[in-house]
This record gives C-alpha cells, structure tokens and sequence, in this order.
C-alpha cells in the first residue's frame, strides 16, 4: 500500500520564508485565532488525520466502489466511520461563518487540508468538497431563512451539499439545460429533470444531502440569460429544521468510471421535487459560478495532492530499487546492483514530480492568500483588485495543475516500471483518478478560453497586468545579485513576452474570433510554466538568503536551489513550443472540412 506523509516542511517554507504568511493572517480579521501556533497544531492535526484514517481507505475505496441498492448508496467500508471522525474533529466548520457554527478561520487553512486529503483519499475528500462549494454559494446568495436552515448544517456536516449542473445533452454549454421549476403554492418550487455527473449527489455519510440545482422558470429568456439556482434538499426540513419528509429527488443510476471508485457519480432524477429560489430569477449561473470557481481551485488542489503522493511512493522506491550499475560506475559496491535513483532518467522523473509539485504548492497558496483577502477587504476597491488577480490565476490552478498532474502521477508509474502497472502498488490508482481532474468542473479547454478570450482579452489585456508587474518588479528587485541571475534573466524575458504573445493574439482575433480558441490551451499552458517559474525564482531568493544566515537544515535549502535550476533548465523551456503554437495561429486547424476528416477509413 502506498505510504503518504504530509509535507509539513515544504508548507512551513512556502508559508513564512516565501508568501510571509504569519504577517498576512496578522492583517486579517481573525488574527487573534490563527496565531503561528494555532496554525502548526492544525497542520500537524491534519497530517495526522489523512495519514491514519484516510490513507488506508484509499485502495479499498478503488476495490469496493459504490454500489446502489433500493435507490441508497452506500460507500466503501470505512468511509462513514472516517467521515464521523472528520466531522467529530470539527474539521467540516474550519472555515466557515461563525454566525452558522463555523469556526470563522481562514479559507486558506482549509485548503491546506485540502492538499492533504486528496493526497490519502481523492474519492473519499470528495464528499466534504462538495459541502464547501455549496456552503460558499448559499452564504454569498442565499436568504436569511436559508442561511440559518443550509449553511448551519453545512458547516457543522451534519449534512453534505452537492451541485447539479450537467445534463444527458449538455456539458459545459449550460443554456441548453431543459430542468424545469414550475412555482407551487406553499412558496416554492416543484424541480422536474434529470442531472448526470453529480458527484456525491447520493451517500450515505451524513443525515442529508443540500443540492444546488440549476433550472428554468416557466417565463425564463432563451439560453444561459434563463438559468436560475435553487435549493432541493433530499429531505425537506421539518419544523425544527432537522431531516424530515424525503423528497422526490433519487439516484438513478450510478456511473461506472476510470477512477474515483470511492466517490458517488449520480445520475440524478428530480421527479417534481420542492426546491427554494437562491437569490434572484433568471440569475443562477452567476451565484453558481461562486461554487463553481471554489470549485476549480479544489480541482487544481486535487491535482497537486496527487502529485505529491505520487512523488512520495516513486522517490521511496527509487532509492530502494536495484537495478543495474549506475553509468559512470558502481554506487553501491556491497549490493548487486545499484539503486535506479542513481540512473539520469529517473532522477528526471522524480525531479519533474518534485518541481510540479512543489511549484504548484507555492502557487496553490498564494491564491489561498488572496481568497482570505477578498473575504478579508475592507473595501469595493480593495475587493476588486484582489478579485481580479484570483480571477486571472483560477484557471491557472485549475487547468495547469491537473495538466501537470496527471503528467506527474504517469512518470510516477514510469518510476515503478511493470510494477507501476499493476495494482499491488497502488500506482496506477493515482494515474486513473488524476485523469478526471483535467475534465470536471470545466475540462481544460474551458478553462484556456475562460484565461485568454474571458479574463484577458476582454479586458484588454488589463487583467494580467497587475500580475507580470509583480514578476517584473520582482526581476527589477534583483537584477544586480549576481546568485539570482540565472532565474532573473530568463524570468524578466518570458514575462516580457508573456505580454507580446497576449497582444499578438488580441490583433488576430479582432480579425478572427477562431484565434482565442486555436492560442487558448497553448496561452494556458504557457501562462502555468511562467507562473511557477515566478514562484521558483521567490523559492530560490529565500533559499539563498537561508544558507547565508547558516541554517541548520542546509540540505533542505540546497535542495530547493536545485530544484529551482532543473524546472528553469528542463521544464521551463516548454515555453518555448507554446509559444510557437500560439504564433501559428488557426489556419492549419481550421482549413480542413469537417467532412474530410475521416477520409482516410472512409468505404
């Protein structure tokens, strides 16, 4: 069985040497509750709690599945238990309003946890996921009456929460969604439809299940204009507000999948169930989209959680595996061959989960950063701009991170060989349950043309600027050290051209729309390996000036150096076949006839 320690050094370092996080929760409302060692007692708290509870149930969550019976699912054996415990441990209302039993702390622990909980269980952290996206959107948009009935249970996870968007014929294009909400005469509404895809939209970890569900009203304008959110609870409260009457919403059917066995995939059927208006008529997709968007950054979370685990199982075998003598001579003279750690081709494996991970940590928490200062703002403006910068990085997190996951969790297997093929190891598991990750919640395709044709272009470009002004002023900063020099130049370069690429696609598409999407992913991409090449260039500023002050873990800080120059010297140069695809616009992919496509086995 794989083994999974949390990596509480790299977020220590991360945290104070880089992102400066104890000034950061000093500035917040909540300073007084998250001192340096609350903080520490909650990681290690945390680490503790994946490592012996939910690591174990990984492989039997991927064996067991989820299985239907009389319209129940039931989980894998051990995952109710471990979700009483998670709630037992207060874990759920970590983050969430104290007026609504949460603890009130920052959205940013929260996902601290969250790294270490798709790291042990992905399928099994799915279930509580779910719950803070829809707490999220019930405490933006909902009514007084809502709050006080959804987000209290929500909070305490006495009841889990879910979001119902897709339908058979519609993904990402929501406007062609056919659920209907016909009003009633107590007030609410009567749901009719059927949702696919619902992740934990059926369990039974917790006394309820909240849904947020997407559909029209009889009167409702033609496309996405027309959506409304509404809450559908599986059972209805009673007059005391707990589970009471169950409603006339069932899992039809469950999905059998690549991966994430533990998790329920529901085919969700709304037979005329009573469901409450969230905020306003016809104005749905824009409360969803506050689930949706803490939603993509758990995703991203996801991605990086299973890439250190990957790291950590294929670094433990490499050391331990002999096989053959290392190139320029014996390593180990007592033993029959050396370990494969000591082969170039290995060490560029591991490095590459090691740089990915690490990078994505550092990025991972900066956006944590900036959710807990929009919670935080004291002001419009203050809000606007931290938003934005959140905003531009989201799908960054989302799809760049899961892009270079399921990259990092293959090169795990590739570590193990024939033995990272079969189940025994649990290596392939992470691979399979990796490969979602680039699809829900907007596959990356979505999410490139969300960056470029949404985020950047809309705004003329306006939206990246507050960001590569960060990178430049950082490379101004430390243009005269001579030791920061071989991450400054090419840095201050990229982030120059990050701009270039960003107009040069501007001009094309005012000419032709079919640009943003023929540049978008390659845009994405592109965007991802500078971002974490800011991020490595911070790492190595701060590593530097640890090993000038004679630190006692002076290993730990000449690792990060080295790290840094492999993700500069061997992954950062991927830029440069993004940026010729961006450059070669759509001519070559738009020139071929639909029809002419599948010439070559054509009768």
């Amino acid at each position: 069985m794989p083994s999974y320690q949390a990596p509480l050094r790299d977020f220590r370092f991360v945290m104070d040497e880089i992102l400066d996080y104890p000034r950061h929760y000093a500035q917040l409302p909540q300073a007084d509750e998250v001192t340096p060692d609350v903080v520490s007692a909650i990681l290690e708290e945390g680490a503790r709690f994946t490592r012996e509870v939910l690591l174990p149930l990984n492989r039997t969550g991927d064996e067991q599945g989820c299985r239907l019976e009389g319209g129940e699912v039931l989980t894998p054996s051990g995952f109710k238990e471990a979700y009483a415990q998670y709630v037992e441990g207060g874990w759920p209302s970590l983050a969430g309003d104290t007026a609504y039993h949460g603890q009130g702390l920052p959205t940013s622990l929260g996902m601290m946890l969250s790294e270490m909980v798709c790291s042990s269980n992905l399928a099994w952290g799915m279930y509580p996921g779910l719950s803070q996206g829809a707490a999220d959107a019930l405490r933006h948009h909902g009514s007084v009456e809502q709050k006080a009935q959804y987000l209290t249970k929500l909070n305490d996870g006495t009841w889990t929460g879910s979001m119902c968007l897709t339908e058979p014929q519609c993904g990402t294009d929501l406007g062609l969604i056919k659920t209907r909400a016909r009003p009633d005469e107590a007030g609410g509404y009567l749901i009719t439809g059927t949702k696919i895809f619902i992740s934990a939209g059926e369990h039974d970890l917790a006394e309820n299940i909240v849904h947020l569900v997407l559909a029209k009203l009889p009167d409702a304008p033609e496309g996405t204009k027309g959506i409304s959110l509404f809450v559908v609870p599986k059972y209805l409260p009673d007059a005391e507000g707990e589970a009471g009457e169950r409603n006339a919403v069932s899992c039809g059917a469950l999905e059998h999948k690549m991966g994430i066995h533990g998790n329920a995939t529901c085919v969700m059927n709304f037979d005329g169930a009573r469901g409450y208006l969230v905020g306003e008529p016809h104005k749905g997709l824009a409360c969803m989209f506050t689930m949706m968007n803490v939603a993509r950054i758990g995703v991203g979370i996801q991605g990086l959680g299973l890439m250190e685990v990957s790291f950590q199982n294929a670094l433990a075998y490499a050391r331990d595996r002999l096989q053959m003598r290392a190139l320029s001579g014996a390593r180990e003279t007592d033993k029959p061959a050396d370990p494969i750690i000591s082969h170039p081709d290995v060490r560029r494996m591991l490095l590459t989960q090691k740089a990915l991970a690490e990078g994505g940590r550092m990025l991972v928490l900066h956006a944590a950063q900036l959710a807990d200062r929009v919670e935080g703002a004291t002001s419009d403006v203050e809000r606007e701009t931290v938003e934005t910068e959140l905003g531009l990085l989201t799908p960054i997190v989302k799809a760049f991170l899961t892009e270079v996951g399921f990259e990092a969790t293959n090169e795990g297997v590739q570590v193990f060989g024939g033995h990272g093929y079969i189940r025994e190891w649990g290596m392939e598991q992470y691979v399979r349950d990796a490969r979602i990750t680039r699809l829900y919640e907007g596959t990356t395709g979505i999410q490139a043309l969300d960056l470029l044709g949404r985020k950047v272009l809309m705004s003329q470009g306006e939206a990246l600027k507050p960001f590569t002004k960060q990178i430049h002023k950082f490379c101004k900063a430390h243009e005269a050290n001579d030791a920061m020099a071989e991450f400054v130049m090419p840095l201050a370069k990229l982030n120059a051209e990050w701009g270039d690429l960003t107009m040069a696609v501007g001009m094309k598409a005012m000419q032709d729309r079919e640009e943003v999407g023929a540049a978008s992913v390659d845009y994405l991409m592109y965007s991802g390996y500078v971002t974490l090449a800011f991020f490595w260039a911070r790492a190595a500023q701060a590593a530097h000036q640890a090993l000038a002050s004679n630190p006692d873990d002076a290993a730990f800080y000449r690792a990060k150096l080295e790290t840094a120059r492999f993700y500069y010297q061997r992954l950062l140069p991927r830029t440069r076949a993004h940026a010729e695809m961006i450059r070669a616009g759509s001519e070559t992919l738009m020139a071929m006839q639909a029809e002419d496509f599948g010439l070559g086995f054509a009768m």
